[in-house]
C-alpha cells in the first residue's frame, strides 16, 4: 500500500507540474502581456513602450525560466534602472533590495499579487477558496446521502414503478445544466412576479420573496436558510441525479448476485440482506463517483457562483480570466489540479479498502 501510494504521488507531481506549465505559457502569451501593460501603463503607449514596459518588469524573460522563477526553483532577475534604483523578481515582491531572498516563488509560499483585486493572491486565494468550501460542504451534505437512499431504493427494485419513477428523475435532474435549473428555482422561488412567493405573500404567509436570488449576502454575512438555499439546490441536484444513477445499476447488479440468492434461500430477511450484503458491495462504483464530484464542484460552482453572486472560487476565477490577473489564475489553477489529483489518490486507495479483490499492484 505504502508503495502504491508513493508511486500515485509520484506521478501527481509529474502531472502537476505538466498542468501548471501548460496554464502558465496560456496566460503568459504576448497579446496577454501586452494588454496588462497597457492597462497599467496606460492605453495610449506605442509598441515600443509596451515592449520597454514588459522588459523592465521580466516578461521578456525565455518562457522556461520565467516559469521556473514563478515555481520558485530559478533565482529572480534583477535589473539596474536609468535613475540607479534596482528592481528584480524577488524585489517587486518585499520591496526591499537588501531583504529580497534569491528564489521567491509558489515552492517558497510567494504566490504574487493580484492586479485586479490589489492584494495579495494567498490571502485572496483563502477567503474565496474558504467560501466554496463552505458551500459545497452543504451540497455534499444534501447530494449524497439523497443519491445514495434514491439509488438503493431503485436498485432493491429493479423494473418497479418506484424504480421507473426513481430513475426518470434521476435522468431529468443530470440533464438539466446548473445555469438552466438555477434560472428556474430563481423564477419559482425567488421572484416577486413570479412563481410561489407572489401566491404565499397573496395569502399572508409570507411578507417577502421565499428565497434570496443573490447569495452576496451570505459571504458578507454568512449564509443563512434564505440566500444559501437556491444555490445548494441547484448544484445538488445535478450531481445527485448522476450518483443516484450509479448507485441504481450497482445496486441492482448485486441484488441478482449468486450470494444475495443463496441468502433468501436460508430465510434471510430481505432487510438484512440489503444491509449486511448488498449495500457494501454496491456502493464501490458509487464511492469512486461521489469522490469524483468534488473537483466537478469545484469547476461547476463557476457558473452556480456567477448566477447566483457568490463571491468564491468561482466567481473570482471568472473576474481573474475578465481582468487578465495572471498570478491569480496561476494560483487558482495550481488549487484546481491539487484538488483533482488528490481527490482521485483517495478514490483509488477508497477503492482497494472497500474490495479487498483488487489488487494493488
Amino acid at each position: 500500500m505504502i508503495l502504491f501510494v508513493l508511486r500515485r504521488i509520484g506521478v501527481m507531481i509529474l502531472t502537476a507540474l505538466c498542468m501548471t506549465m501548460i496554464v502558465f505559457a496560456l496566460t503568459n502569451l504576448r497579446p496577454n502581456l501586452e494588454k496588462i501593460a497597457r492597462t497599467e501603463a496606460g492605453s495610449r503607449i506605442t509598441d515600443e513602450q509596451v515592449t520597454t514596459w514588459l522588459g523592465e518588469r521580466g516578461f521578456l524573460e525565455p518562457m522556461p525560466i520565467r516559469y521556473g522563477q514563478w515555481l520558485g526553483v530559478v533565482p529572480g532577475w534583477t535589473k539596474i534602472q536609468s535613475d540607479g534604483s534596482v528592481t528584480g523578481y524577488c524585489i517587486n515582491r518585499t520591496q526591499s533590495a537588501e531583504d529580497a531572498p534569491r528564489y521567491c516563488g509558489v515552492l517558497q509560499g510567494e504566490w504574487g499579487y493580484s492586479r485586479s483585486s490589489r492584494d495579495d493572491v494567498a490571502s485572496v486565494l483563502t477567503k474565496r477558496l474558504g467560501a466554496t468550501g463552505v458551500l459545497m460542504f452543504w451540497v455534499m451534505i444534501i447530494m449524497i446521502p439523497s443519491a445514495l437512499i434514491i439509488g438503493i431504493f431503485a436498485g432493491m427494485r429493479e423494473g418497479s414503478r418506484t424504480d421507473r419513477a426513481l430513475s426518470t428523475a434521476s435522468i431529468a435532474a443530470t440533464a438539466t445544466p446548473e445555469y438552466v435549473s438555477g434560472v428556474i428555482f430563481i423564477a419559482l422561488f425567488a421572484s416577486s412576479i413570479t412563481g410561489i412567493s407572489p401566491i404565499l405573500r397573496e395569502w399572508g404567509v409570507i411578507d417577502r420573496t421565499l428565497f434570496l436570488a443573490s447569495a452576496r449576502s451570505a459571504y458578507d454575512s454568512g449564509p443563512t436558510f434564505a440566500n444559501f438555499t437556491l444555490p445548494v439546490m441547484t448544484m445538488a441536484i445535478y450531481g445527485m441525479g448522476y450518483i443516484a444513477r450509479m448507485t441504481r445499476a450497482s445496486m441492482a447488479e448485486v441484488m441478482t448476485s449468486q450470494y444475495i440468492r443463496t441468502a433468501r434461500l436460508k430465510g434471510v430477511s430481505f432487510r438484512n440482506i440489503v444491509i449486511k450484503h448488498a449495500l457494501r458491495n454496491a456502493l464501490i462504483a458509487p464511492f469512486t463517483v461521489i469522490m469524483l464530484q468534488i473537483p466537478w464542484l469545484l469547476t461547476g460552482v463557476v457558473i452556480v457562483e456567477s448566477i447566483f453572486n457568490y463571491n468564491g472560487f468561482g466567481f473570482t476565477l471568472v473576474a481573474a480570466a475578465s481582468n487578465n490577473d495572471i498570478e491569480l489564475l496561476l494560483a487558482m489553477s495550481v488549487v484546481a489540479v491539487f484538488i483533482v489529483l488528490v481527490t482521485q489518490l483517495i478514490s483509488d486507495i477508497g477503492y482497494v479498502v472497500l474490495n479487498p479483490r483488487i489488487r494493488i499492484s
